[in-house]
């Protein structure tokens, strides 16, 4: 009896997290001072949890396992491979992709997917950096992509 108590509450947790990474109810998120504007999962980051260099916020989810920075710095000129050298990313870094508009690095850093993905336009510097458990990855895929396809800056 306590086994299968175990495995429906099991399976619970895993349908509202599929739901919640599924992002049920999105919201558009606008730094007014620098036009950076990026699509948000209001469902998933329901808690503001500071604010980060520059312009922007951020954000964490309700149980603390993931969070959710967009933020805006002024271009100083660099290149977006400069900018992201400068920045010292993490050694392991397993995606990395450098355009003379925008970079996109992700690694995994104790188990747990940390995402940035940095536009170059205008006066500033436009990014989203992402954190979320390694094991729920394929729940949030689809997340990171809208959030990562929707990021502009004015």
């Amino acid at each position: 009896m306590m086994t299968i108590k175990r495995s429906l509450a099991a399976i619970a947790v895993v349908l509202c997290s599929s739901a919640a990474a599924h992002g049920e109810s999105w919201t558009s998120y606008r730094i007014p001072e620098t036009g950076t504007a990026v699509d948000i999962p209001a469902s998933i980051f329901t808690e503001e949890a500071g604010k980060p260099d520059g312009y922007g916020q951020r954000f964490r989810s309700a149980d603390g396992r993931a969070d959710l920075t967009v933020q805006a710095v002024p271009r100083t000129g660099e290149s977006p491979a400069a900018f992201l050298a400068r920045k010292n990313p993490p050694s392991g870094i397993i995606y990395k992709r450098v355009t003379p508009r925008f970079f996109v690095v992700s690694s995994v850093k104790r188990d747990t997917i940390w995402y940035d993905r940095c536009n170059f336009s205008g006066r500033y510097v436009h990014c989203v950096l992402i954190n979320y458990p390694a094991a729920e990855k394929r729940r949030w895929d689809s997340v990171v992509t809208r959030i990562s396809n929707t990021l502009r800056g004015g």
